[in-house]
């Protein structure tokens, strides 16, 4: 939906207006042309209108709200072991969240097909024959170029290289589908639970590790590497090649598969990054001590991104994110290596939004792309 309907829509959908007045005050259009588009929207069951709203003054307007029938979104935030499920309405408020394994190295094909198949499963069951879905966001754990939506050269991911997803999910759904790093959709989600913070740098520690940017209250993509953190290369005594080919980047040293392989290797077996966490809650002395120097690589890396970028918010989620030595040492790196200017009012912190972050980032960037496209 394109021109000021989409507009309007879109300001009731995120909460920002909740009468006609409002709509008025803040899209500058008169109030007859707000009152015959809203009627509209309100004749194609996008919007309804009901009780009483805030009064600024005189009379308690009608209050206006996304119409139960106006539709929902489907969401597949891919790990490298599972997908996360989502219905959302078109206010990005979570219907339906549910996990399923899912292995990522079985390829795109065999993956998305499995991914579309359960997102057709939950919609059927879920949703209403009158509710429409208005879009589909599938989540990469790897670079999406956002003038493609291919992937680019991911770690870990065999024969997803130059894959078009878009174009894979478009032989399914003819519907807004919007793809995008992970890491990304989880700046997106955890921006909305920091509102008056428009600069942010969070930080994804999993399996790998990600960082998405928000930069003005915005997601800042560049071509599609903004915020990949993964790759920088780190000091070390040692060296280690990393699955991208070149030595020692950060991803080698501190990410959730780095710290299993080092488990491994000393005889402690783990199965995903969560169950470090649970070592570490248990003191077990090698978790704990690979924790700690992974969030002290972590934080050094960001020491030049909060140097050169200033954030207000350094957000960490990601598996990762529960075990307490590594925000600890991350903060201690940064504190230690940044200009105090940078760091006055600089908040380093676990990540708000919690597991459904990227979900929630995903409602947000994909109502845009529905309301944009005709």
């Amino acid at each position: 939906m394109q021109g000021a309907q989409g507009d309007l829509l879109r300001l009731v959908a995120t909460g920002k207006a909740e009468s006609r007045a409002d709509l008025a005050r803040l899209s500058g259009l008169a109030a007859s042309s707000v009152s015959l588009r809203v009627e509209e929207l309100i004749d194609a069951r996008l919007l309804a209108e009901e009780g009483s709203g805030t009064s600024r003054g005189g009379r308690r307007p009608r209050r206006l709200r996304l119409s139960p029938t106006a539709g929902v979104l489907a969401v597949a935030d891919l790990g490298a072991h599972h997908v996360r499920l989502g219905l959302l309405d078109l206010s990005g408020t979570p219907l339906l969240v549910e996990e399923r394994p899912c292995e990522i190295a079985d390829g795109p094909r065999a993956t998305l097909d499995r991914v579309a198949d359960a997102l057709d499963e939950v919609v059927a069951a879920r949703v209403p024959a009158e509710v429409p879905l208005r879009g589909v966001c599938a989540g990469i754990p790897g670079p999406v170029d956002p003038l493609t939506l291919r992937v680019v050269t991911p770690s870990r991911m065999p024969g997803w290289n130059d894959f078009p997803v878009a174009g894979h999910l478009a032989t399914r759904y003819d519907l807004p589908i919007l793809v995008e790093n992970d890491a990304n959709l989880m700046a997106a989600g955890e921006a909305r639970r920091w509102p008056d913070r428009e600069n942010l740098m969070v930080v994804k520690a999993g399996t790998g590790i990600g960082c998405g940017v928000i930069v003005g209250g915005r997601l800042h993509r560049g071509r599609g590497a903004a915020g990949d953190i993964s790759h920088v290369r780190v000091r070390s005594d040692s060296s280690v090649i990393c699955a991208c080919g070149h030595p020692d980047c950060l991803e080698a040293y501190a990410s959730g598969a780095a710290l299993m392989t080092a488990l491994s290797e000393a005889g402690i077996e783990v199965t995903r990054p969560a169950d470090i966490v649970g070592l570490v809650n248990d003191a077990v002395p090698e978790a704990t001590s690979l924790v700690r120097n992974a969030g002290r690589r972590i934080g050094e890396v960001l020491t030049v991104l909060v140097n050169f970028f200033n954030p207000d918010v350094v957000a960490v989620g990601g598996s990762l994110s529960a075990a307490e030595p590594l925000i600890t040492s991350i903060r201690a790196a940064v504190w230690e290596r940044c200009l105090p200017l940078a760091t006055r009012d600089l908040e380093i912190a676990p990540a708000r939004a919690g597991r459904d972050a990227a979900l929630l980032g995903a409602g947000a960037l994909l109502l845009e792309a529905a309301l944009t496209l005709p």
